[in-house]
């Protein structure tokens, strides 16, 4: 198969109505599109992906009023949260729909929803009557893709065509929330933090951020991994402790000495690091190193999604 890249939104909603899969850009990472109610559509994403199918998928929607189509029960959090943070990245775990297939949410009875900011991804979707499942467009467990050059490096020869919407603006997977009764769970971290939910809200969310099955994808402990060794910790003591080794450093804001360095944020911006952090990963893992080392970020904020990515980077 040859894999194009372009910008031909109606060339990617026939392909999609046809079956195929495409990759396409949204403001968090590119994603792996598939028609969402076709289960063949949805099993070519596993394939492609090396995907364990185990790992449920996000399915994606135009605007949050038709999510109604797909789900059981929108309780009042999660329509107060998407009224200010959809379309954006954000997704929602939810109670199914029968329609919804068991493929996609890997036999769970609920589904995860997102509507995407990115108006490419918004103008395809609006085309669409049916939903696009669309985890990241990668091979299993390796690092997200946050340029069309990203996926081709991965996705060359297995999908027909990546739609090109330039470098993503946010570079980490969406947040997912929850809702357990009266209660908000943040299933992943991502750029819409627990404080924002709370400033809204008035409610205080809960975290579960680790299974061995998951309701929710990049729940997995192993996950965004490179092929070269990741740890995180003090970087000066695992300089000292990797001594004789080609190293690569992956920081904030500041340089080290005698390694090959990659700052996120000169200006230590937390969103500029975050949007800058998957290319890092990508760039270092075709430099001649033997390890690469990271830094904890500030626990705050979109800091706590950093850390959380690197973390299972280096699992």
């Amino acid at each position: 198969m040859i894999t194009r890249v372009g910008n031909d939104i109606s060339l990617a909603a026939s392909l999609l109505r046809n079956g195929e899969l495409v990759a396409i850009p949204t403001e968090t990472v590119y994603g792996l599109a598939g028609n969402a109610l076709n289960n063949e559509s949805v099993l070519n994403i596993y394939e492609a992906k090396q995907r364990p199918a185990f790992n449920p998928l996000i399915i994606h929607l135009a605007d949050f009023s038709s999510v109604e189509k797909y789900v059981t029960d929108i309780p009042d959090d999660a329509a107060l949260i998407a009224k200010h943070f959809s379309p954006g990245p954000i997704s929602y775990l939810l109670p199914k729909k029968s329609k919804v297939p068991d493929l996609v949410t890997a036999g769970s009875d609920k589904v995860v929803v997102r509507i995407p900011s990115h108006p490419i991804a918004l103008e395809l979707l609006s085309k669409l009557d049916f939903p696009l499942a669309a985890p990241s467009a990668n091979p299993f467990g390796y690092v997200s893709p946050v340029t069309a050059q990203h996926v081709m490096d991965g996705m060359n020869g297995k999908i027909p065509y990546i739609l090109d919407g330039g470098p993503c603006t946010v570079g980490l997977e969406s947040t997912i929330v929850g809702f357990e009764g009266n209660e908000i769970i943040i299933h992943r971290l991502g750029a819409i933090t627990a404080e924002d939910i709370r400033k809204l809200t008035g409610k205080q969310p809960k975290f579960s951020l680790l299974h061995k099955r998951p309701d929710t994808p990049g729940q997995l402990k192993s996950h965004y991994a490179p092929r070269t060794t990741v740890k995180t910790g003090n970087v000066d003591s695992l300089i000292s402790e990797n001594k004789g080794k080609k190293i690569a450093v992956i920081s904030f804001h500041d340089q080290y000495p005698d390694v090959v360095n990659f700052i996120l944020s000169p200006s230590a911006n937390l969103h500029e690091a975050a949007s800058n952090l998957f290319a890092a990963l990508r760039k270092l893992d075709t430099e001649d190193v033997d390890i690469i080392l990271a830094e904890v970020f500030p626990d705050y904020g979109i800091g706590k999604a950093i850390n959380d990515r690197l973390g299972r980077a280096s699992s």
